[in-house]
């Protein structure tokens, strides 16, 4: 039954790089992907990810995928301290310890979602195996290597909300909250060991397929969905990335009137934007409007191409809402796209 599929389990895997606590609510399934999300710094599974899978728009795609939520090793609440001299994983070791969590669920392939260093990790793992992963959404991801300087910055992660704080001003309840979360719930020890082994992480290298066709020894042959907040500190660093990606797997997803944290700011536009994107690889293809959709009575749209290539949205002044609908049939999407609630959608084409 629908009840029984969202009990959650949490287990603890053990891997060469210390214990990676895993929470798998719902039961995978042989015919399709299980939903792997990694958190990003000074969070965990559980705050990064638990309210946005609870959130009602995300009761349709809970029910018909399982999902597995990571909280990198020391990073769940009541972690001991890591003894002295540990040394911690680095994003290429965190990120082989995600062979080791599917072998242990029998998981066959997954759909990454993930944020910040989580998705440095994600990328990481479907760089190196990209068999095991059907497809990708990134919030926050950033391709490149922290420079020095900036690394030397960092001495705590107090430090690490510098970049922050205009959205700490605009949201000081919500913000206060994240801050007694790390304050009070994240092991303070473990939590700067993850934080430098952020900042320690080399560039992904990612290449986009040059004007002759040769593909690349490094790029992401998964369809992929690029995320961040139009207010977001993140925006320049996945833009970036997005001019590395390959633009006919790529979508970069520009939300408006939202931060840092996308599945925090707004997640029923994620919602809805995580059900496209599940729609295009080929599952939930009779699934409902959400709530955001159904809402949506007048609109007016002009759409290239929707799926995985560039396009448009013309929104007339009076109008704040948005249908997408594609003219021309692409393989990977259904005939009809339900309206978005997003009133800024890009996906930017360099």
């Amino acid at each position: 039954t629908v009840e029984s599929d969202l009990l959650s389990e949490i287990e603890n895997v053990e891997s060469p790089f210390g214990t990676i606590r895993c929470t798998m609510t719902g039961i995978p399934r042989d015919n399709r992907p299980v939903i792997l999300t990694y958190h990003d710094i000074g969070l965990n599974h559980k705050s990064c990810f638990d309210s946005f899978f609870h959130h009602e728009d995300m009761r349709e795609i809970m029910c018909h995928f399982a999902v597995c939520q990571l909280s990198a090793p020391g990073q769940h609440e009541g972690a001991s301290t890591f003894p002295a001299g540990f040394k911690y994983p680095s994003m290429d070791q965190l990120s082989e310890t995600l062979p080791i969590v599917l072998k242990h669920f029998n998981i066959k392939s997954v759909i990454g979602m993930a944020v910040g260093a989580g998705a440095n990790i994600l990328t990481r793992f479907t760089l190196k195996y990209p068999d095991l992963v059907e497809g990708l959404i990134l919030i926050n991801i950033n391709a490149q290597a922290e420079g020095w300087a900036d690394r030397a910055a960092y001495k705590s992660w107090t430090d690490f909300m510098v970049p922050w704080q205009e959205e700490i001003k605009k949201k000081a309840e919500f913000i206060g909250t994240f801050r007694n979360n790390i304050t009070n719930r994240i092991n303070q020890t473990n939590l700067l060991h993850f934080m430098k082994s952020y900042y320690r992480r080399s560039n992904l290298k990612i290449e986009r397929t040059s004007p002759g066709g040769i593909t690349p020894m490094k790029t992401l042959k998964c369809h992929t969905l690029l995320v961040v907040g139009d207010n977001s500190p993140a925006v320049d660093a996945v833009v970036e990335c997005n001019s590395r990606m390959d633009p006919t797997k790529t979508t970069l997803l520009k939300m408006a009137d939202c931060g840092g944290l996308p599945q925090f700011d707004q997640p029923g536009k994620l919602a809805e934007a995580l059900k496209y994107f599940i729609q295009g690889l080929g599952y939930m293809s009779s699934a409902g409007m959400t709530r955001l959709s159904r809402d949506c009575t007048s609109f007016t749209t002009s759409v290239a191409s929707f799926w995985p290539r560039s396009y448009t949205i013309r929104t007339e002044e009076s109008t704040s809402k948005n249908v997408l609908t594609q003219p021309h049939p692409s393989p990977h999407m259904p005939r009809a796209i339900s309206p978005f609630s997003c009133s800024v959608l890009l996906h930017f084409k360099f």
